[in-house]
């Protein structure tokens, strides 16, 4: 008789939102003690109870459902630590177009054309000199805006700089 190979039970999706929603109701205390036990060491001593919970619901369902494959892992490990992560997202946002004085910027806003000039002190639209693109961009429109993003600036970029 051939032999036939039973595979691990499918994880039950009621039980899982039921040890969820169990830990939904344990005060930041509890919580504390369910990470003891769940990764053999106490959690980070400021650790908020939102982050608890949601780092022991993700151990609840990586451990029942499996984990991140060894592809995404290698991604999350080549990206570093979050803070420089988070450094290099900051530095791409606040990288635009290199504009040099003179540059004449344009955008259609309420059917009107909207013109404004790069001067090495700032911008100029209307007659009047701003700081930055998105006091222009709020003169405007009354509204906030990401300046470089109004002008189309930021979309460009991103486009160039994508594989």
């Amino acid at each position: 008789m051939p032999r036939v190979r039973i595979g691990p039970t499918l994880p039950d999706s009621n039980t899982l939102n039921v040890e969820i929603a169990r830990l939904r109701d344990l005060d930041v205390g509890e919580l504390r003690g369910r990470w003891h036990t769940v990764f053999r060491r106490r959690p980070p001593p400021r650790l908020p109870r939102h982050l608890l919970f949601r780092v022991l619901a993700y151990r609840l369902q990586a451990d029942q459902l499996g984990d991140l494959d060894g592809e995404c892992q290698r991604l999350l490990d080549r990206s570093g630590s979050p803070e420089n992560a988070g450094r290099r997202a900051l530095d791409l946002n606040r990288r635009t177009a290199e504009l040099r004085p003179g540059t004449v910027l344009g955008r259609e806003w309420n059917g009107q054309m909207q013109r404004v000039a790069v001067l090495a002190d700032g911008f100029a639209w209307n007659g009047k000199t701003y700081p930055s693109l998105s006091k222009v961009a709020f003169a405007i429109t009354a509204t906030r805006w990401n300046g470089p993003k109004f002008f189309g600036l930021r979309d460009t970029l991103s486009k160039e700089s994508s594989p």
